[in-house]
């Protein structure tokens, strides 16, 4: 079986949305085979409260 490139372009569209929910909204709005993964950076904190909390931990 030899690979389509032309087969993206005639399926319909699969998406992962990460982060923004309002995307994914949007996209199962509009019909789209649509999956959220909610995900959030790391918040940075200072580093000398980094290693306070570390030692803590």
């Amino acid at each position: 079986m030899k690979n389509d490139p032309l087969k993206l372009l005639k399926d319909k569209p699969k998406i992962i949305n990460i982060g923004l929910e309002h995307f994914y909204h949007e996209l199962k709005r509009q019909g789209v085979d649509v999956v959220h993964v909610v995900w959030k950076p790391k918040p940075r904190l200072e580093r000398d409260l980094e290693d306070i909390l570390e030692k803590i931990l």
